[in-house]
């Protein structure tokens, strides 16, 4: 079967692969550009009018910046229909008076960011991308991926074969592409795994996510809809088996003796889920006719909620690196024009890394006076002004 030529293939269709085919939208109508996407999953349902999230969605914090891209792309009016309004981070260690509270009233904008449960962020994706003229290759896997002249010719699992000028890998790096070209990850593990799940909580939350450091690890809780929160609860590598292994009533009863009734009573828990936790960075993430998004390209912490706003940024700036070459009369995949993303992404990807993996060494060093120096910061904090606005506007994703 003979190859089809395309501009730009987009390995992997999942939220950055998603979000990146709806921000070539303006490109793809104006440059009449051909655009690919590949994905090994099956697409699920992308009606909107029928979705019934459950007790076990789970979800991600979308910082206010990241509100800003999702409503350049035109599908923000949609999303919001599910979303949680974040209208205060309290910031606290266990076992210390010190504490701080990231406020959006301080900060002058209705919410610091939005908890948006996963499933509802891809439907409402993919029921974008179905209004544009893309070919899908679903459910489909790269089976070779060869650099040639001018880009990089790729054989799928369903029989075609196609010759793109760009190929993005925003795959999370699970199909071993990146290894297949030869481009090596550095991996530092934390020796510790996440533990997600949706809790029912016995009174309204107002908005308030928390952020507590403890001694096995950092314990989150994001709003949702109604009395609900989602958890994510960092364990030291191991330790997470006996956790899951107990009870839902044994399970809310030890996870409220670490978190304290801030947040009021756990009342209930979904699905749990298990993950390990690294800081993964690619060694390379652009090279002539190819670009490395999303979790192919880093892979954080959560404890900061950075990873898929980081990951939307580079979306956004690979797009409008694409629209500069373009109006030079570079093709897709010049080198100039990975150069200028490459350059674009370098320093805000620095900072977020430096920023996400400092913060959970800092909390994670069990030693009295730096305890005790942790919680004067965190009064400080709370006291500064300034210093605290410029963290909030960090944590919003408007700063780089």
């Amino acid at each position: 079967m003979a190859s089809k030529s395309v501009d730009i293939a987009i390995v992997g269709g999942g939220l950055v692969g998603a979000s990146l085919g709806c921000a070539l939208e303006p490109l793809i109508r104006a440059r009449s550009l051909r655009v690919a996407v590949i994905e090994a999953a099956p697409l699920g349902e992308t009606r909107l009018d029928d979705y019934q999230p459950s007790f076990d969605v789970r979800a991600s914090a979308i910082a206010q910046g990241s509100r800003h891209h999702f409503e350049t792309l035109g599908v923000w009016s949609s999303l919001a229909r599910e979303a949680t309004a974040i209208e205060t981070i309290h910031v606290s260690e266990r076992g210390r008076l010190g504490a701080t509270r990231l406020s959006a009233a301080e900060m002058g904008v209705e919410a610091l960011g939005y908890v948006l449960p996963n499933a509802w962020m891809g439907r409402v994706l993919h029921a974008r991308l179905a209004e544009l003229p893309l070919q899908w290759h679903c459910p489909a896997r790269v089976e070779t991926i060869v650099p040639q002249s001018g880009g990089h010719r790729l054989t799928l699992s369903d029989g075609q074969t196609l010759d793109a000028a760009l190929t993005v890998l925003a795959d999370g790096g699970r199909s071993g592409l990146k290894e297949r070209l030869g481009i090596m990850s550095h991996a530092a593990p934390y020796e510790q795994s996440a533990l997600i799940a949706t809790l029912g909580v016995s009174r309204p939350h107002r908005g308030m996510a928390y952020e507590r450091f403890t001694a096995e690890g950092p314990v989150a809780l994001l709003p949702m809809p109604g009395e609900r929160m989602a958890l994510v609860w960092t364990h030291e590598q191991g330790a997470e088996q006996a956790t899951l292994a107990l009870s839902d009533g044994d399970f809310l009863a030890r996870l409220q003796r670490l978190f304290g009734e801030r947040a009021g009573r756990f009342t209930r828990v979904g699905q749990r889920h298990v993950y390990p936790l690294s800081l993964v960075t690619a060694q390379e993430t652009v090279r002539p006719g190819l670009a490395v998004l999303g979790n192919a390209a880093h892979s954080l912490h959560p404890v900061a909620g950075q990873g898929f706003n980081l990951a939307l940024r580079g979306v956004m700036d690979l797009v409008a690196s694409l629209e500069a070459g373009l109006e030079a009369g570079l093709r897709p995949g010049d080198m100039t024009v990975m150069q200028a993303f490459e350059t674009r992404r370098s320093r805000d990807r620095h900072n977020v890394i430096r920023f996400s993996d400092g913060l959970i060494r800092l909390f994670g060093i069990d030693h009295p006076l730096l305890s005790h120096a942790r919680a004067a910061g965190l009064v400080g904090l709370n006291l500064a002004g300034p210093l605290r606005r410029a963290l909030t506007r960090r944590a919003m994703g408007l700063e780089r």
